[in-house]
């Protein structure tokens, strides 16, 4: 049976993601990291994976205003807004200073730091996580389906911005990608006036 991966819409599940990530795992800070990366840029895991130190900081440290990648899956450029994770990066930077890990990757693996962490290794520290706090639509595309979704309700429902965030050609796709079941939908449907 596959499983299904859904967006984290509750901030204190989030909150909780977030704390296990950084701090139940030996590599807490890269994990966290990669989540808050993912979620703030809407980039598939595969594609923040293969984000190297160079593309996210400068070469005196500073970390990028943007990044300019182009997208594995589709071969689009995309252009990645760093600020919303600015510290994240900052703190990021120190420790893998802290832990003398020198890679061209941004996410190395800790036992092969030429290499960059895989799809597979970050879907197990997912699952683990979901274990842990008992979550069972947790896997690698969580963060970017978390940041989609806050992005939309934050955002005033506007798909438009969101569809293009995801590089998604369809507004059927994004609300389907988002999750928005029955129960989500009527949520919505409760705060519209309709005279």
């Amino acid at each position: 049976m596959k499983q299904i991966v859904m967006p984290i819409k509750d901030s204190n599940i989030l909150q909780q993601v977030q704390k296990c990530l950084l701090e139940d795992f030996k590599a807490g800070q890269r994990n966290y990291t990669i989540f808050q990366v993912g979620k703030a840029t809407l980039l598939r895991v595969s594609d923040v994976m293969c984000l190297k130190y160079q593309e996210i900081y400068n070469s005196d440290g500073l970390v990028k205003h943007n990044a300019y990648i182009r997208d594995k899956k589709t071969g689009k450029p995309n252009t990645l807004y760093l600020k919303p994770v600015k510290s994240d990066l900052i703190e990021y930077q120190q420790w893998l200073i802290k832990h003398n890990l020198q890679s061209e990757w941004l996410f190395p693996s800790i036992k092969r730091p030429n290499r960059h962490i895989s799809e597979k290794q970050f879907y197990k520290i997912m699952a683990h996580v979901g274990d842990l706090l008992g979550i069972n639509y947790l896997g690698t595309h969580t963060m970017r389906k978390t940041g989609a979704y806050r992005v939309y309700t934050q955002s005033n429902y506007n798909i438009g911005l969101v569809m293009q965030l995801l590089n998604h050609s369809s507004e059927a796709m994004t609300l389907k990608y988002l999750g928005l079941d029955q129960v989500s939908r009527e949520r919505m449907l409760d705060k519209i006036n309709f005279g």
